[in-house]
């Protein structure tokens, strides 16, 4: 098991249990790349540099500024910003119990998993966990990461307790901006039910493990393709095919398992692009490298 990433007290009233609270996501096993200059294969070092002068500036140059407007900053000191920081009390005080389907799913932020910490408190998270299950209720509690002190929605989750931290009402965009100029055509009676029928034939139950992320498996085995020295084949590019059909169309052939009549064919075009100078440039670094290997 990771390191906790907070340890602190739940708290129900005069009800108070020590836990630890862990990230419930991870993006460890996500394909990553680094800067390198492609001439040496070096890796990149990234500087800061001042925007009107072009010089890069130090560590010990650098402070944080809030723009008042447009080019003109005042400087926040380190001492200003830690007397505005809330104390962390390491306890999260449950506010009150609310039912889950009245949280909007927009304020849902990072999830956490809430264990118990040691033995001493097993019975009282217990409690606390069964009593929000038994009444169906979602708590909502505060608590301090890094300065900031956020609100949690806290759930059962088998043995234990999920946490979500949830956003703030002002880091929400008005719906409406967006929705507002949606036009509302007339659609037929038997649109809609035919539409209502492909969902039936897609019926299924929410189950993750279906999710396969196709780009992350191509990522892993070009790199392990690379890695090995074989070459990468470039797939020739594709004109998409041209297949303009009514919206009624459309959903009869849908339903039909999506057979279409007026299919053109797909048509294939070779790059006419040259590759020479792209071959060169390839040649280039290899021997940059093998200079910089020997």
């Amino acid at each position: 098991m990771p390191r906790a990433y907070w340890k602190g007290t739940l708290k129900l009233s005069l009800v108070t249990c020590p836990v630890a609270l862990y990230p419930a996501t991870t993006s460890v096993e996500k394909t990553r790349f680094h800067m390198i200059n492609a001439e040496t294969g070096n890796r990149l070092k990234q500087q800061m540099i001042d925007e009107d002068t072009g010089e890069v500036v130090e560590k010990d140059q650098k402070a944080r500024g809030y723009e008042v407007r447009k080019g003109k900053y005042i400087e926040i000191e380190k001492d200003e910003l830690e007397a505005v920081q809330i104390e962390s009390t390491h306890t999260i005080d449950i506010d009150s119990f609310v039912p889950a389907d009245e949280i909007d799913q927009r304020f849902l932020n990072h999830p956490y998993y809430i264990v118990p910490d040691g033995k001493a408190g097993v019975d009282a998270f217990a409690v606390i966990r069964d009593a929000m299950k038994d009444k169906g209720r979602v708590a909502l509690g505060r608590i301090v990461l890094t300065n900031r002190e956020h609100v949690l929605a806290i759930e059962p989750f088998g043995k234990g307790l999920l946490a979500t931290t949830l956003r703030y009402p002002y880091e929400l965009r008005d719906a409406g901006e967006y929705f507002d100029g949606i036009k509302s055509p007339k659609i037929s009676k038997d649109m809609i039910e035919l539409a209502g029928h492909i969902l039936e034939t897609k019926a299924a139950h929410f189950d993750p493990k279906t999710f396969k992320d196709e780009y992350e498996t191509a990522l892993k085995a070009l790199v392990k393709r690379k890695a090995s020295g074989k070459s990468i084949k470039l797939p020739e590019p594709e004109e998409k095919e041209s297949n303009v059909v009514s919206l009624m169309d459309a959903l009869k052939q849908s339903l039909e398992g999506g057979k279409s009549g007026t299919k053109t064919g797909k048509a294939h075009s070779r790059r006419k692009a040259s590759r020479s100078s792209r071959t060169t440039t390839k040649a280039r670094r290899s021997n940059a490298r093998q200079r910089k290997a020997g």
